[in-house]
């Protein structure tokens, strides 16, 4: 069994105004909203994803995502965005897990800021067929659990959005194990974004060969940015001096939280 997961509760969600005005849901089955109510749902998915991963991956003729974990869909709407509102000819390929079916079909009436507006037929196409395709874009959601569907996954990916629920609230979708996974399907440029700036996430993706960058400034909270590559222009983070000034700091691992 997987901790942290009750069908129980997944229907009970509650919406929510953030700071920049732009709404999300707090969850009751993880007892947290989907984005930080202090950064803005809108802000921080531009601020923490789509801004700092395209800085170094909009050259690119094509580019596949992997947006962990779909939820809303603002960070691959934000995507679309950000490709449209910059008239960027980029080839955009978004995979996303999501193992919450009946939130993807209710997004179709969900209140979105209005730069999403002319995304709307986008979004009323995937709350219905999880898909969406076009001479630019294709969209797959792959429902189910993130840690069944990433293994199957056949493509090599250019970003990671890192944005499941927390580590103390999901911690599966943070664990070295799960790095692992992110790994295997990762090039050397690969480019992970993610809010947290946890110990544990950080030793995670560190014992899977990523580099560590602190990224701060950008009107957010301070987050994480890590790729198998040196990455210019970021605060790298030394941890093995990390680990020498803190014995006991250690990754998350699959074996705390899977119960018989």
């Amino acid at each position: 069994m997987k901790l942290g997961y009750n069908k129980n509760l997944r229907k009970q969600k509650e919406k929510v105004v953030t700071e920049d005005g732009s709404t999300t849901l707090f969850s009751k089955e993880f007892n947290e909203p989907y984005h930080s109510t202090f950064d803005g749902a809108l802000q921080e998915t531009m601020q923490k994803h789509i801004l700092p991963a395209f800085a170094f991956q909009k050259d690119k003729n094509e580019i596949t995502i992997l947006d962990i974990c779909f939820g809303l869909g603002y960070n691959t709407l934000a995507t679309l965005y950000y490709i449209k509102k910059n008239s960027l000819n980029t080839k955009i390929n978004i995979l996303s897990p999501e193992f919450d079916r009946e939130l993807i079909k209710s997004l179709s009436s969900f209140k979105y800021p209005k730069e999403f507006d002319n995304l709307r037929d986008i979004i009323i196409k995937l709350s219905r067929d999880f898909y969406y395709k076009d001479k630019q874009f294709e969209i797959e959601i792959l429902l189910g659990d993130a840690r069944d569907s990433i293994p199957k996954i056949k493509q090599k990916v250019d970003i990671v959005y890192q944005d499941a629920f927390s580590p103390k609230k999901n911690p599966l979708l943070w664990t070295k194990e799960y790095f692992a996974d992110i790994k295997a399907i990762s090039k050397r440029d690969t480019i992970i974004t993610t809010y947290s700036v946890a110990s544990a996430v950080r030793m995670g993706l560190y014992e899977n060969g990523f580099n560590i960058f602190l990224v701060k400034n950008r009107g957010v909270r301070d987050f994480t940015i890590a790729s198998l590559s040196m990455l210019d222009g970021l605060e790298y983070i030394d941890m093995e001096l990390k680990k020498s000034r803190n014995p006991n700091a250690k990754s998350l691992r699959d074996s705390e939280f899977l119960t018989i």
